[in-house]
C-alpha cells in the first residue's frame, strides 16, 4: 500500500538528517520547508535487487503474452530493465530477453569493450562485424532459445530500420509489439520510484516559488527561466521551466513571439527536473501584479477541475473517467464544449520520461492501478487574451490519489498554498 508509513520505511531513498523526510510527507507549511540547499545529496540509486525484480516481472509478462523473447534496443526501455544507457545510432545495439536466461546482448564488435563496462558481469555479449547482420544474430539467439520460428516482442519505441532488418534476415520469426511487456512494467511505479518523483516534484515547486520572488515589470521570459534553472541547481538537480507572458499564455506549448512582462499579464511556467532519472512536471499560472476578475474566474475554474480530477482517481477507475471529471467542471463554468477552450487531454503518464504510458484522455478505458503516476493539468486557453494551466503530478494509491511533492495551489495569488 502506498502510504506515508510505507515510504518512510524505504531503504533505497535516504536524505540528510535535517528532517527533510518527515517534512516531505507531512503537512508543514511551505515556509518551514528548506529551499535553496542540496536536497538530493543523500538519495540512493536503485539497487541490483530492484533491477532483478523488473526482469522477473518482464519474464512473467513475456510468458503471459505468449512471446518467446523480447528485443529492446538502446533507449529508456532498455535502461529501465538493465541500467544500461546506450545512445542510438545506425548500428543496432540491444538485448534479447527470454523466459529463463539472463539477457543476451547484441553489440557492434568494435564497441564490445565499452559495452563490457556497462553490462552486468556474467551476461553474454554477442558481437557483429561491420559487414555482418545484427538481425541474423538476433535470429540465431532466438534459435538457441528453441524459438527459431517463435514470437519476438519488439521495443515499442524501436526504429523502423531494425524492424525491416529483422523481417529480412530473421524471416522465420513472428514480430509482435513488445508494449505488452514494457508498458505494464514502467507504468506501475514501486514505492522507491514514487519517492524519487515526490522529491523531484517538491524541488521544482520550491524552485518556482523562489524564482517568482524575482518577477518584475519588463523582465523577459529568459530572465525568469534563468531564475528557475538557478534555483533547481542550488537544490542539486538540473531543471528548468519555460515561461510565457500575457497573450502568449494562451498557447499551450508557448508562442514564438517574445513578450516582456507587462502589468496585468498572466504568467505561465511549465517545467521540471529529475531525481535518479524520475521526472517532475509542474505548471503554475500567476498574474502580475494581481488578477482581474475574469482572470481569477478562469483560474478558479481550472483549479476546481484539477481537484475534481484528483477526487476521481482510484484503483479501478478508467483513465477516461478522470479526464471527464475535469472537463465537466470546465464546461459547467462556460468554457466548453469539448476541446474548445480546454484544448488537450487532462494528463499523461510520467516517470523516466516526461510523457509516457498511460494517458488520461477520452477513449482510454484502461483501469488505474496503485503506483500509476500521471500529470493532472487542466487548462483554459483564450487566444488573444490569456491562458491558465495548473499542473501537478499525482500517484494512484490503494484508496484514491495523492499529489506528488505537496505545495498545491490554493488561490490565484497562492500558487503553492502559502
Amino acid at each position: 500500500m502506498l502510504t506515508r508509513r510505507h515510504f518512510l520505511k524505504i531503504g533505497g531513498l535516504t536524505v540528510a538528517a535535517s528532517g527533510w523526510v518527515s517534512r516531505l510527507f507531512g503537512n508543514t507549511s511551505a515556509e518551514e520547508m528548506p529551499s535553496l540547499q542540496n536536497l538530493v545529496a543523500d538519495v540512493k540509486p536503485l539497487a541490483a535487487e530492484d533491477y532483478a525484480a523488473r526482469l522477473e516481472k518482464a519474464r512473467r509478462l513475456i510468458a503471459e503474452n505468449k512471446m518467446d523473447g523480447l528485443f529492446l534496443e538502446g533507449g529508456t526501455n532498455l535502461a529501465y530493465f538493465t541500467k544500461v544507457n546506450w545512445w542510438r545510432s545506425e548500428r543496432t545495439f540491444g538485448a534479447v530477453f527470454s523466459l529463463k536466461r539472463d539477457p543476451v546482448w547484441v553489440c557492434p564488435a568494435f564497441e564490445r569493450q565499452r559495452a563490457e563496462e556497462l553490462i552486468s558481469q556474467g551476461q553474454e555479449i554477442r558481437t557483429w562485424e561491420e559487414h555482418e547482420s545484427p538481425y541474423a544474430l538476433i535470429g540465431g539467439i532466438m534459435k538457441e532459445f528453441g524459438a527459431a520460428g517463435g514470437r519476438l516482442g519488439l521495443d515499442p519505441s524501436m526504429r523502423h530500420f531494425i524492424y525491416y532488418g529483422l523481417r529480412k534476415d530473421a524471416a522465420s520469426l513472428e514480430l509482435v509489439d513488445g508494449a505488452a511487456v514494457t508498458e505494464p512494467c514502467r507504468g506501475v511505479k514501486t514505492a522507491k520510484e514514487v519517492a524519487y518523483m515526490d522529491l523531484a516534484n517538491k524541488i521544482t515547486k520550491l524552485a518556482y516559488r523562489e524564482a517568482f520572488k524575482q518577477i518584475r515589470e519588463g523582465m523577459s521570459p529568459r530572465d525568469l527561466a534563468a531564475a528557475v534553472s538557478e534555483a533547481h541547481q542550488k537544490m542539486g538537480v538540473s531543471g528548468g521551466g519555460g515561461p510565457q507572458f500575457g497573450p502568449n499564455t494562451a498557447f499551450p506549448h508557448g508562442s514564438r513571439a517574445v513578450r516582456n512582462l507587462q502589468k496585468d499579464d498572466a504568467i505561465i511556467v511549465d517545467g521540471g527536473c529529475g531525481v535518479e532519472g524520475y521526472r517532475s512536471d509542474i505548471t503554475r499560472t500567476i498574474f502580475f501584479d494581481r488578477p482581474t476578475d475574469r482572470q481569477r474566474r478562469v483560474w478558479e475554474a481550472v483549479r476546481k477541475a484539477q481537484v475534481a480530477a484528483l477526487k476521481a482517481v482510484r484503483p479501478g477507475a478508467t483513465c477516461e473517467s478522470v479526464d471527464a471529471a475535469a472537463r465537466k467542471v470546465i464546461e459547467d463554468a462556460g468554457f466548453g464544449p469539448g476541446y474548445k477552450y480546454f484544448a488537450h487531454r487532462l494528463g499523461h503518464g510520467i516517470g523516466l520520461e516526461p510523457h509516457e504510458y498511460p494517458y488520461l484522455v477520452r477513449g482510454n478505458t484502461l483501469k488505474m492501478e496503485p503506483g500509476m503516476t500521471f500529470s493532472n493539468e487542466p487548462g483554459i486557453y483564450i487566444y488573444g487574451e490569456f491562458g491558465v494551466r495548473i499542473e501537478d503530478c499525482m500517484v494512484v494509491t490503494e484508496d484514491g490519489g495523492r499529489i506528488l511533492g505537496g505545495l498545491e495551489a490554493a488561490a490565484a495569488d497562492k500558487p503553492f498554498g502559502d
